[in-house]
């Protein structure tokens, strides 16, 4: 009998794939892993007065559009495959709220985690200022809820793993999920 390969799949390969083979079964494959976290990443994150399954399938939609058109400039030796497919979500989740005119004055969660542009100072005052008030907000958590949010969102796990992981029911995963975050959002405006 043949042992069962349960390795974690190396998702750059499947990226460079795309990139230079424009290989539809990898990009399927890449689709069917990445969708689901993205379409939980936009409903978790959706603002008010957005229709969230809209929303998040349009969400979904563009940012794979766009993981497909723009494989070639992954580059694994500055990021990995999960860190650069969110950063696409995160801006695309930008774009999608420019264009439906949702932008609120206070901050989001996942808005705060911009990158400096060109060494520019004031820039990165602003970034490290907000890293420091996302990390005390983080911080004033309960214990369980923030290490259910590093996992979700500084590990990239879906739910699912996390509550494998944890040993935990898979709705109390996302029940801490969403309380964390809506005590981060009351923590950020303030």
């Amino acid at each position: 009998m043949e042992a069962k390969d349960t390795s974690t799949p190396d998702w750059a390969e499947h990226l460079a794939a795309i990139a230079f083979h424009q290989d539809r079964e990898a990009f399927a494959r890449l689709f069917k892993h990445y969708a689901p976290k993205l379409k939980s990443y936009a409903l978790s994150t959706a603002t008010s007065g957005v229709s969230l399954a809209q929303f998040s399938d349009e969400l979904v939609q563009e940012v794979m559009v766009k993981v497909w058109q723009r494989a070639v400039q992954f580059d694994s030796s500055k990021a990995g495959a999960t860190t650069w497919i969110f950063t696409i979500a995160r801006n695309t989740r930008i774009d999608l709220l420019r264009r439906q005119n949702r932008h609120s004055n206070h901050m989001d969660a996942d808005d705060v985690w911009l990158e400096a542009h060109d060494g520019d100072p004031d820039t990165e005052f602003q970034q490290k200022r907000t890293h420091q008030v996302v990390r005390e907000a983080v911080s004033q958590l309960p214990v369980e809820q923030s290490q259910v949010i590093a996992k979700v969102y500084l590990e990239g796990k879906s739910h699912s793993e996390v509550a494998e992981e944890l040993g935990l029911p898979l709705g109390t995963v996302k029940s801490r999920v969403r309380l964390a975050m809506g005590k981060m959002k009351v923590l950020l405006e303030q």
